[in-house]
């Protein structure tokens, strides 16, 4: 019986990079090479499956097939793999502490996959984990305490560089059995007056007109969505994760529009090398994923 072909690990880098991109142009600067040269790797690739993975629409812009889309998360675990095979033969052994901080939300959303792959190319390295509001976190990472953070858009430093994870809108969240974002005055459980998720929701209640109240203030994300799962209140998040039991308010049905939110990576002036590099990296790359996949 003869062996299948194996999928060289260039032609999925090239392939992924393309779908994470939307541009063979980028793509090609990421892997520097020229463009026509991605191209032929993907005819390549396309060759060796027996079907098209990437479509080109108008004005260039580059689509996933169904057989794309199925390729793509397992190319991804296939190069995870090489990489880190790469990295504990070839690549010297990095070893240290970094300091990394996270609001609880996001850490559910977002840090399992981000610290499992980065145990597995770094095993030598010790990460440890702040969970507080964005404020909190913020304020320890001028101090010195941390060595990178993520938080919500808004709440960096003037003239502190960041880099934006993700973008996307901000919505109002309430019960699926009840009712609550009918009572007047509203009643909202979100956190202190920090928040910018508080003061976005305030503005947009006080602008449209609408009567409501503070029921409930929690420092943390999973605190002001228990008394919604409750029946008892209404927040604010963006629906990157909601416990089974709450729903997001279509825009513009009973309670006002909320304005977009993001995440930021933040590092400290003085951090942790190269460990904090390191991790930085695989946490852009993982949003990245996330931000493809919406």
């Amino acid at each position: 019986m003869s062996l299948p072909l194996g999928l060289d690990p260039d032609l999925l880098r090239a392939f992924t990079y393309i779908a994470e991109e939307g541009s063979f142009t980028r793509a090609a600067e990421r892997v520097g090479r020229t463009q026509s040269a991605v191209s032929m790797q993907v005819q390549r690739l396309e060759s060796l499956l027996g079907q098209r993975v990437l479509t080109r629409g108008k004005g260039g812009a580059v689509a996933l097939t169904p057989h794309g889309q199925y390729l793509l998360e397992r190319a991804r675990e296939v190069l995870a793999l090489n990489d880190a095979i790469w990295s504990a033969f070839r690549a010297p052994p990095m070893q240290g502490t970094v300091r990394l901080g996270t609001p609880d939300d996001y850490a559910f959303r977002y840090l399992p996959g981000v610290l499992k792959r980065f145990a597995d190319t770094h095993p030598s390295v010790e990460v440890e984990v702040t969970c507080s509001n964005s404020s909190s976190l913020v304020e320890r990472l001028k101090a010195g305490a941390l060595d990178l953070t993520l938080c919500t858009a808004a709440h960096q430093p003037r003239d502190w560089p960041h880099q934006e994870l993700w973008r996307g809108p901000l919505y109002w969240i309430t019960s699926e059995r009840h009712a609550v974002d009918r009572l007047d005055p509203l009643p909202l459980a979100l956190a202190d007056a920090t928040c910018a998720w508080r003061r976005a929701a305030v503005r947009a209640l006080e602008q449209a007109g609408r009567r409501y109240r503070m029921a409930y203030v929690s420092q943390t994300q999973s605190g002001t969505l228990t008394p919604v799962l409750a029946g008892l209140a209404v927040t604010v998040s963006p629906v990157t994760w909601l416990p089974e039991g709450l729903r997001r308010l279509p825009p513009g049905e009973a309670l006002p529009p909320l304005p977009e939110t993001g995440i930021i990576l933040l590092k400290a002036r003085e951090p942790q090398q190269p460990v904090t590099d390191a991790l930085a990296e695989h946490i852009v790359e993982t949003f990245r994923g996330e931000m493809l996949r919406g």
